[in-house]
């Protein structure tokens, strides 16, 4: 099973994305966060009806073991009900990138 992860996670702004993306890397729960500056449009069900929305992604690289904390983090700042919280495996990589995600989410180094 791979041990690192990709986590997608959709926000209603641009601010808040940033702030998550910013927060879990201080933090050492994620390695790296991308923010896509862009919206994408999301079309969606909730409560019953089809939704559309211009969503702020951020993909988040960390480990499995990172995994559970990163979520609760995330969650506490988010500002939806039902965030958006999905984890992909890395199911290959550069060995050098990978060892850096490793390295990055230690705590005390710099």
């Amino acid at each position: 099973m791979p041990k690192k992860i990709v986590v997608l996670v959709s926000c209603g702004n641009l601010r808040e994305a940033r702030r998550i993306a910013q927060i879990v890397v201080v933090a050492r729960l994620a390695a790296c966060a991308n923010v896509f500056r862009t919206p994408v449009e999301s079309v969606y069900r909730w409560k019953g009806e089809v939704e559309s929305a211009k969503e702020f992604l951020v993909l988040i690289k960390t480990s499995r073991g990172q995994f559970p904390a990163l979520q609760k983090q995330v969650r506490r700042m988010h500002s939806y009900d039902v965030p958006e919280i999905i984890a992909l495996p890395i199911v290959a990589g550069s060995g050098d990138y990978l060892a850096w995600i490793s390295e990055s989410l230690r705590p005390g180094r710099k």
